[in-house]
């Protein structure tokens, strides 16, 4: 098997985890539903924090996916930069995020509800956008080797 043969067959693979991957964070919708006391009493923060868990650990399987999906695609002289590029984007959305939650949160003051809503959907979503995002700039998995 070539060498590039396998190397399809790995991104393909790595595509399907992350595709799985991206899925898991959208039980954290359910979050509000779990985190009601009326329904599950003492218990209803235990299983909001649960839900928040698999959003987390989804994406810190996610993130070690993505870094190992740079260095599958791009030459070694140049993972650093490419990793370095995407974890300063991660913090301009990161800033992004936080100020976007302090406006859901003063537009929202008599229903904080809907300002969590808006916010647990779009982390939901997130992963799910980013994955279709990269299936769509690279279709086919080809190493990029003329750098």
């Amino acid at each position: 098997m070539t060498l590039i043969k396998k190397g399809m067959q790995v991104y393909k693979a790595r595509m399907t985890a992350m595709f799985i991957i991206a899925v898991f964070p959208l039980t954290v919708l359910t979050t509000q539903y779990f985190g009601n006391v009326e329904h599950f009493g003492k218990m209803a923060s235990v299983l909001a924090v649960a839900v928040i868990c698999i959003g987390a650990a989804a994406h810190q399987a996610w993130s070690a996916n993505l870094f190992t999906t740079v260095s599958d695609m791009f030459p070694k002289k140049t993972v650093a930069s490419v990793i370095g590029i995407g974890t300063t984007a991660g913090g301009i959305g990161g800033v992004i995020i936080q100020m976007l939650a302090g406006r859901l949160t003063d537009a929202f003051k008599e229903t904080p509800q809907t300002a969590y809503l808006i916010m647990f959907i779009i982390c939901a979503l997130s992963y799910l956008i980013a994955w279709s995002l990269m299936k769509t700039l690279v279709p086919r998995h080809k190493p990029i080797t003329d750098l």
